[in-house]
């Protein structure tokens, strides 16, 4: 590997979750600065939860940087303990996995990745591995130097411990998305003591774990994520919106599939639909394109595409009830009664379970061991930390969620009478006067 030049001045980033993030080595900077790079400042971090949370308009851009910012700082405190079992040759591969790790994320995140079978890792590992300018950059500190930080990201680079930095349940990534998001949606639920967690962590035996006198900040940590899931990331308005958005990619796909002529189709929407995106064509799409894409479809002859667009635009989304578990024979039955009714059996209807979502909630005592956070002990043994702390084993299981059933409002409204009391008495606390604003 050839050396890798410092930078002669150090960059810093003002950032208002870390204060500062800096730059020093002149590989970094150089990939901040490629398109492809750029390109996250206009993917939102948070997807659509702006509509729920007004201040959650913060980038995979910003989210990067924090990534990249916590695994130097990481490193550095590594570094300055001498610690042999930290790899020190391994440095840039972490630093660039960390900050190149969301590079596959598309507009919307989960909800495109949901509606067309996509996953953002492996379009992370086609951008680094294809013919891009971070492919070309990576490649020059060293052949194969690209396909290092690919492994990273795949999670089966030949030492764990550069993973754990940048993929575990303790990892710089959730650092700072749980800082972040909760600085961004004005909730105090991510509020962690990221300093105290940095200083006790060690590596050891190949992998990354926390040293046990700090097992109390793992369990504020762990505790603030599993509120920040259940507060915001598995919001019910939130997930209206984002049931919504994914009504749009199936609609339009279904179009396109039919042989539908949009008034407004731009390139590389026709790729997308028809599973055909290669890596330059995927690099086009971005939020900006998307959401002028549902405005134009808002004018589209279509009524299903028409209206989900509308309802995005306007943030005019649908509304839920929460019912405890109901079999198939049931939702067979609203189903068929909503299309009785007039009512698109499955536009006008979503039954959402929360413990579905692509989140991970850490589960204590998983036998994976990359799941797994170890603590160690003065005798230089190693335990998970369910084992030890009760606060721990507490939260495992303590919230599985409810079914929650999405509509439009208004629709059912016009229907209420045709349907049968069983099913209009799920709906019955919505079946008022309509009330078309959401409380959040």
């Amino acid at each position: 590997m050839k050396p890798i030049q410092p930078l002669e001045e150090e960059k810093v980033f003002k950032d208002p979750v870390h204060n500062y993030i800096h730059v020093q080595d002149r590989l970094i900077w150089t990939l901040i600065n490629t398109p492809e790079f750029q390109r996250l400042r206009r993917i939102r971090q948070l997807g659509t939860s702006y509509l729920t949370f007004h201040g959650a308009e913060h980038s995979r851009f910003s989210h990067s940087l924090g990534v990249y910012e916590i695994t130097r700082r990481i490193i550095s405190q590594f570094e300055r303990g001498g610690y042999e079992d930290w790899p020190s040759e391994e440095r840039m591969v972490a630093l660039c996995a960390a900050l190149l790790h969301d590079l596959g994320h598309g507009p919307f995140s989960h909800s495109i990745e949901e509606a067309f079978d996509m996953n953002h890792e492996e379009w992370t590992c086609r951008i680094l591995l294809g013919n891009t300018e971070i492919n070309r950059i990576l490649e020059e500190v060293e052949p194969g130097f690209a396909e290092k930080v690919a492994a990273v990201i795949r999670k089966d680079y030949e030492k764990a411990i550069v993973v754990n930095l940048v993929s575990s349940p303790l990892d710089a990534d959730r650092m700072d998305y749980l800082l972040r998001d909760a600085y961004f949606t004005g909730v105090n639920y991510g509020t962690i003591d990221m300093d105290r967690i940095i200083r006790v962590l060690r590596p050891h035996d190949g992998r990354i774990v926390v040293k046990e006198s700090g097992m109390h900040a793992i369990e504020d940590y762990l505790m603030s994520r599993y509120q920040m899931y259940w507060q915001v990331y598995f919001h019910p308005v939130t997930r209206s919106s984002d049931i919504v958005l994914r009504h749009i990619f199936q609609r339009a796909k279904e179009l396109f599939d039919q042989g539908y002529t949009f008034k407004f189709l731009p390139h590389p929407l026709p790729s997308l639909f028809d599973g055909t995106l290669n890596v330059n064509e995927y690099l086009l799409l971005d939020e900006a394109l998307v959401q002028t894409s549902f405005m134009q479809w808002t004018l589209e002859e279509d009524e299903i595409l028409s209206d989900v667009c509308s309802r995005f635009m306007e943030r005019r989304l649908y509304k839920y009830v929460e019912t405890e578990l109901i079999d198939l024979d049931m939702i067979d039955e609203i189903r068929s009664e909503f299309e009785r009714a007039g009512l698109h059996p499955h536009y006008d209807l979503e039954i959402d379970f929360p413990t579905d979502l692509p989140y991970d909630v850490f589960r204590p005592g998983d036998p994976k061991k990359e799941k797994q956070i170890l603590l160690l002990n003065r005798q230089n043994k190693v335990q998970e930390i369910s084992e030890v702390s009760d606060v721990v084993r507490s939260i495992s299981g303590i919230h599985r969620g409810r079914y929650h059933l999405y509509f439009p409002q208004e629709k059912l409204e016009r229907v209420k009478n045709q349907l049968s009391k069983q099913v209009a008495d799920i709906f019955e606390d919505k079946l008022g006067p309509a009330q078309m604003e959401f409380e959040i």
